[in-house]
């Protein structure tokens, strides 16, 4: 069962305070593989009477700042839900935005994040993509490729449920061809066939926006993540709330359907 904690925060710590807050980290049980749902960025946008495309790119600020936040603190993975299947529902003009402001991204971030030593990985079906977006995030992973610090998963077109029936078909695939028994197709198996091999399981998801639901998102990953919830918009999501959220996970016990 998923452990759940819900967080309801509106207070943002100043500087002095985040120092005091990554003070108390026990930098042994740091979380290996984070997920954050980026939500809230409409709603940030409509609060401050801008349009949601203003949230959007105050989003991608965040972004970068998160990225290089979780590496200082020796997160080893992050994923973050960047675009997803069901997001193509959305006005045309919204979506068009986000992946124009996704190719921008890369322009003006990739120097950074390559001096960080983050190595960029996307997640989901490009195949819907523009052409020219598809090769910004081949060429953007290929020239990260040998970086050996943060993983930066990003997910985009990615559904949980479509990653599953991807690679049931995979799978399938290969029995087909002879090089595998269906005898043999054990968990582990199955996880190979994933977008996020091999470092699989997340051990903390992190949601802003106020909402609480896993939106689709790493279904078989996060089979015993621990939940983080804030009422803070993504865009407001600082280090300091980072911590928190590390802080929150340290404070509790992992069992695994098991007794300790």
């Amino acid at each position: 069962m998923f452990d759940t904690f819900f967080k309801n925060s509106g207070r943002q710590a100043g500087a002095g305070e985040s120092s005091s807050l990554e003070a108390q980290l026990d930098r042994q049980n740091i979380p290996h593989h984070v997920a954050i749902i980026m939500d809230g960025n409409g709603r940030w946008a409509k609060r401050q009477g801008k349009p949601r495309t203003y949230g959007h790119h105050a989003g991608a600020d965040t972004l970068k700042c998160i990225v290089i936040a979780a590496g200082e603190l020796g997160i080893q993975v992050l994923t973050v839900y960047a675009f997803s299947t069901e997001n193509w529902k959305r006005p045309e003009t919204e979506v068009s935005y986000i992946m124009k402001l996704m190719n921008e991204y890369l322009s003006k971030n990739l120097l950074e994040l390559d001096e960080h030593n983050v190595r960029l990985h996307f997640l989901g079906d490009m195949s819907r993509l523009h052409p020219i977006l598809q090769e910004s995030f081949r060429k953007a992973e290929e020239e990260m490729k040998d970086n050996t610090g943060l993983k930066l998963n990003v997910a985009v077109n990615y559904g949980g449920r479509m990653e599953l029936a991807r690679a049931a078909r995979l799978l399938a695939e290969d029995v087909q061809k002879g090089l595998l028994s269906p005898a043999d197709i054990t968990e582990d198996t199955l996880a190979d066939y994933l977008y996020t091999a091999p470092e699989n399981d997340v051990d903390l998801l992190i949601r802003p926006g106020s909402d609480k639901r896993v939106s689709n998102f790493l279904l078989w990953q996060m089979a015993y993540a621990e939940f983080w919830y804030t009422d803070l918009c993504w865009p407001d999501f600082t280090k300091d709330t980072l911590i928190e959220a590390i802080l929150s996970f340290q404070g509790r016990e992992r069992r695994f359907g098991g007794l300790k």
